[in-house]
């Protein structure tokens, strides 16, 4: 499937299409999953306790020391944190697929919100218009094609 000359009409329908179809049949191990995250990320699970070595260094080895939104130092603007680009509460099964996830500042993290990507990149595209290609560059592409295929 090439989602190159897709629109992101298309795009965000194409994976809210997929997401509801799969989200109606979670199954126990997708709830796993979900949890699975919390587990990986924070410390016995709760994020009250800190985060795990595992999740610092897996932010640390795919991060630089910038965000890819703002462009801001992750140190001058609370630190990385590592968000979902397909939310977590619409799409739980993918919560521990890496490739969901990215590294970006805590206030592009809470400007992002529970946005679904093609909110997000709709978003973007409105109220941050220099920044959008940059956004363009972390399209979950693969991401979707695998959620078609599985579909």
């Amino acid at each position: 499937m090439n989602l190159d000359n897709k629109d992101l009409k298309d795009l965000f329908a194409l994976a809210d299409e997929i997401g509801k179809k799969r989200y109606h049949k979670l199954t126990p191990q997708d709830l796993e999953d979900y949890r699975q995250f919390d587990r990986w990320r924070y410390i016995d699970g709760n994020y009250k306790c800190g985060t795990t070595a595992v999740s610092q260094q897996w932010a640390r080895e795919n991060s630089d020391w910038h965000c890819p939104v703002c462009g801001a130092k992750f140190a001058t603007v609370g630190g990385r944190t590592i968000d979902h680009k397909l939310p977590r509460a619409q799409y739980p099964w993918l919560s521990l697929d890496f490739r969901n996830l990215w590294v970006i500042c805590q206030p592009c993290n809470q400007e992002k919100g529970e946005r679904h990507w093609y909110e997000y990149e709709h978003y973007m595209f409105i109220y941050h218009r220099d920044r959008y290609a940059d956004i363009q560059l972390f399209r979950p592409r693969e991401l979707l094609k695998s959620l078609k295929a599985r579909k």
